[in-house]
């Protein structure tokens, strides 16, 4: 058998592997990080979630959901057990293993929280020297400025909430979230009339659905981010960002008790 012929056998057994697994339902997996997806009394929403599942059921894909802590959704990527991870930053380092559809699901902007009896003025950087601020563990900040800085001391908690909880308790001093996730976190938990934020954002990013690269995947996520971006110009997504952007609509979410995010 000649090269060409083995390359052909190959390449076409490839194919078929890739159809038969696309034949299966999709496995995605993310963690709970409100709004953008969270488990509401054993239903999944959120902004991210809702707008993902609407352009996979316009795909025609089937998918099998998982809800995971984040370091165990990167584990399943990894170990080949899941097909896609919902919410997930785009880095470089990520892409030797992912396909990331070109287009985003949402934005996050990294603002700084604080309580209102113990305010702290910010306008730059160094108006933060010598203070404690409440971060995310594993938590991936995109302005390399705040996230090498020395002049501030950084203390982890297992959850959104309980950061917000330290920060009116006065055990840290301002705390960095999600602008929108924030104001959720702190609707859900009844803290909101006892925190505000600043108005300058620290840095911006973007969350997109990323696939296995080595699944054979990549023309799901070309299809997948057309049809997102078709999706995005309807009445319907505007509709589903306004309501997501309402901290009110968090009072009837389920519990933010466990609430964390690493992405």
């Amino acid at each position: 058998m000649s090269l060409f012929q083995r390359q052909l056998i190959a390449a076409l057994l490839f194919a078929c592997l890739s159809l038969a697994a696309q034949a299966q339902p999709l496995r995605i997996v993310s963690e709970a990080w409100p709004p953008y997806i969270h488990d509401d009394n054993g239903v999944l929403r959120g902004l991210d979630y809702e707008a993902a599942h609407t352009v996979l059921q316009r795909l025609g894909v089937e998918v099998e959901w998982q809800m995971l802590p984040w370091r165990r959704c990167l584990m399943a990527m990894e170990q080949g057990q899941a097909d896609g991870i919902l919410g997930v930053f785009h880095t470089p380092e990520r892409e030797a293993s992912m396909l990331f559809a070109d287009e985003p699901l949402s934005q996050v902007e990294l603002v700084l929280f604080y309580a209102k009896t113990n305010p702290h003025p910010f306008h730059r950087l160094a108006d933060l020297r010598g203070l404690k601020i409440g971060v995310s563990a594993g938590y991936w900040y995109s302005d390399r400025a705040f996230r090498e800085s020395t002049l501030f001391t950084r203390e982890s908690a297992p959850s959104h909430v309980a950061n917000f909880g330290k920060l009116v308790r006065k055990r840290v001093d301002l705390v960095i979230n999600d602008r929108r996730g924030g104001h959720f976190a702190l609707a859900q938990a009844g803290l909101d009339k006892q925190v505000r934020q600043h108005p300058r954002v620290i840095s911006r990013d973007r969350m997109y659905l990323g696939l296995r690269r080595d699944a054979g995947l990549e023309q799901l996520a070309r299809r997948f981010a057309n049809e997102l971006r078709r999706f995005k110009r309807e009445p319907a997504y505007a509709a589903l960002q306004a309501r997501y952007d309402d901290p009110a609509h968090a009072r009837l979410a389920g519990d933010p008790s466990n609430q964390s995010a690493n992405h």
